[in-house]
Formats: C-alpha cells, structure tokens, sequence
C-alpha cells in the first residue's frame, strides 16, 4: 500500500519567540548557534506540542522575521 501523507506550512513570527533567541547576522544568516539551554528547551517544547499531535517536522528555516516549519503526517492520521 502506499503511503500518503498531508504537510502544513507554519510561520512563526519572531515576536512569538519571546523566550526563545535566535540570531541573525547582519548578512542574514540566522541560527540557534549557542543558545542557553533554556531556550533550546523553549524550541523544544514547540516540537514536542507538534509531536503529539502526530505532526512530523520535515524541515526549519531561519529568518530575521521569523522560523517557517514544514510538518508532515500520515493522511490517515488526519
């Protein structure tokens, strides 16, 4: 049987991540690089709330304006 699944898009504004900091360069480049602990767990907390409801995280991106997400899941799971 083949397998299908269902994705969803998601942006978070970087308002939104008040608890966690990411940073950007002045060229654009943002990233999680060296971050307390802490705030990993704050990111953390966001996959896993995602996790549980059966979402898969498929790929992240870094912006000055925010973090996109793309998760996936099971279409029969839907």
């Amino acid at each position: 049987m083949e397998r299908r699944f269902v994705y969803e898009v998601t942006a978070y504004p970087s308002e939104q991540f008040v608890r966690l900091g990411y940073f950007c360069t002045e060229q654009g480049e943002c990233g999680l690089d060296q971050l307390p602990l802490e705030q990993v767990r704050a990111f953390e907390e966001l996959l896993n709330q995602r996790g549980a409801s059966g979402w898969e995280l498929v790929q992240v991106f870094f912006g000055s304006n925010g973090v996109l997400t793309i998760w996936k899941k099971p279409e029969d799971a839907v």
